[in-house]
């Protein structure tokens, strides 16, 4: 019977304790020592040292993150961390935990306003249930009881309707006051503009005194036919650099009759622009008149963009390669040039393509060596082609052969001719490979291996090729070739999408008014402006 009855108690202890275990339940998650942080959002701005929202938030070596006062007060008992026992060597190893406090400053910020808005609602709700009240009540109304009250409602009425009018007056006030702000920087900028314009006009007009006093108009004399224009100045000026026999000027008081209307012919030269390849006026050469009015004429069809540049340019914003530190005088030689020239004339004609079976004949590059005596021709046959320039326009025939001819062993993507060295040409292709060159040789000097796929600008120095001097970022497409403009700009052009025929490479022969251009079918042309 002992034995049962021990045994009884025994199981009876084990239900017991097995019932217990099962009772016992899971703590409720604890982050950051806060207990039900995901139903209290803003635990998660809680102090772990006095469990309130965290005031002037500074940030310990370790990461954590308290009030300023408290932890300076912790560290001065003991320097640890009091989240993860960190030691801490000097107490002003903690820094400002500027987001942090940003976002409790919003937090409270919010919960101000909620806190208002709830006071405000209430306030309403109580004074609306007690109108409601004594308007349901049995309390006996008299006429007078109801015209005061309707007199007082009439006046809160007025109040909100005047309150809401001089809101709207507020809003239309600070509108207007921007309008004006906006109009007066406007009127200065203009009074601005008006007085250099002013400036200008005087010195240009003394200019102008000075050289009336000083090259006085002599008295009529018998002139030979065709003079009285040239003394008029409407003979027509626009005489090529290159001559040849076939556009050679008339000679005044010859036999041929000049045009009788310049603004016509200039009118027809620029509507007949040349195609690329000259299929529809190859044979007609451009001539336009100089006169005073073709050149009116030219600058009233580009006022606006040259306005803008007239006033860029007399604000400061001269180019680094000006010349000169004169605004005025710039403007001036940059409006002469624009308006002497309306088209190009053809000097030459050469062929990039291997062949006339080629289906891909691009030119990606075509630069002057350092004298401007040759010019460079490079693209996607693998081929550099060097030609002289004066040999080139002096040809009675479009055909004409290369000086010297360099295969590469890839698709060529830009060249550059040395600035110090005469001949020495630099040759990049589509692998990455940068190949030096003798152009009058044709042999290969060196060669150089770069990798890159990254979209940026890597600028070498070639004595030592190890690492860049500096990287360009920034492009979103893959840079095609970078080109110097001056010893301190760099000039870059970006890989886009093109039509089927496009002008793939440019350059002008610097000191002239001669460019070399090429299309994507492998044409190149020498142009002059005329």
């Amino acid at each position: 019977m002992a034995q049962m009855s021990s045994s009884n108690s025994t199981s009876a202890q084990t239900s017991q304790g097995r019932a217990g275990r099962r009772r016992k339940r899971p703590h409720p998650p604890v982050y950051g020592g806060i207990m039900n942080s995901f139903s209290d959002k803003n635990s998660d701005f809680v102090c772990p040292i006095c469990f309130d929202t965290i005031d002037e938030a500074f940030m310990t070596k370790c990461g954590h993150t308290f009030c300023y006062q408290c932890i300076t007060r912790s560290l001065e008992e003991s320097n640890r961390c009091p989240k993860c026992n960190y030691i801490i060597d000097k107490p002003d190893q903690i820094f400002p935990n500027f987001l942090l406090n940003e976002l409790v400053q919003k937090v409270k910020e919010r919960t101000g306003q909620k806190k208002s808005k709830m006071v405000l609602e209430s306030q309403l709700h109580e004074a609306g249930s007690g109108l409601q009240e004594l308007l349901a009540g049995q309390h006996e109304w008299d006429l007078a009881d109801v015209n005061y009250l309707l007199e007082v409602l009439t006046l809160k009425k007025q109040m909100l309707e005047a309150d809401s009018q001089a809101i709207q007056h507020e809003l239309l006030k600070d509108f207007l006051s921007q309008v004006k702000r906006h109009k007066q920087e406007q009127l200065d900028q203009l009074t601005r503009e008006v007085k250099l314009i002013d400036e200008d006009m005087k010195r240009v007009s003394e200019m102008i005194a000075s050289h009336n006093r000083q090259y006085s108009k002599p008295a009529p004399l018998t002139l030979l036919p065709g003079a009285e224009r040239l003394m008029a100045g409407e003979v027509d000026h626009a005489v090529p650099t290159t001559p040849t026999a076939k556009n050679a000027p008339v000679a005044v008081g010859s036999d041929m009759e000049p045009s009788t209307s310049h603004d016509e012919s200039c009118d027809q030269t620029e509507g007949a622009q040349d195609g690329f390849n000259g299929s529809q006026h190859g044979a007609k050469h451009l001539w336009c008149s100089t006169s005073l009015a073709s050149r009116r004429k030219r600058i009233h069809q580009h006022f606006d963009d040259l306005e803008r540049c007239y006033f860029s340019i007399r604000q400061g914003d001269l180019p680094s390669d000006a010349g000169t530190s004169d605004a005025l005088d710039y403007f001036t030689e940059s409006l002469a040039k624009f308006t002497k020239f309306s088209g190009f004339r053809c000097l030459a004609t050469l062929s990039y393509a291997t062949d006339i079976y080629s289906s891909s004949s691009i030119v990606s590059s075509i630069e002057f060596d350092r004298d401007f005596d040759y010019f460079a021709i490079a693209g996607v046959t693998k081929k550099i082609k060097v030609f002289e320039y004066g040999m080139v326009i002096r040809d009675v025939v479009d055909i004409h052969c290369p000086v010297n001819e360099m295969v590469c062993n890839s698709k060529i993507s830009s060249i550059c001719w040395s600035s110090y060295h005469k001949g020495l040409l630099a040759s990049s292709d589509y692998e990455g490979t940068v190949t030096l060159w003798d152009a009058f040789t044709g042999s290969k000097t060196r060669s150089f291996q770069f990798l890159f796929t990254d979209h940026c600008v890597h600028y070498y120095d070639l004595r030592n090729t190890t690492k860049p001097i500096t990287v360009f970022k920034g492009h979103r497409k893959a840079v095609s070739y970078t080109k110097f403009i001056n010893t301190e700009e760099i000039e870059k052009d970006k890989k886009e999408d093109d039509a089927n025929e496009f002008v793939s490479a440019v350059c002008w022969r610097t000191g002239s008014n001669v460019v070399v251009a090429a299309n994507s079918q492998g044409t190149i042309k020498v142009l002059e402006l005329v």
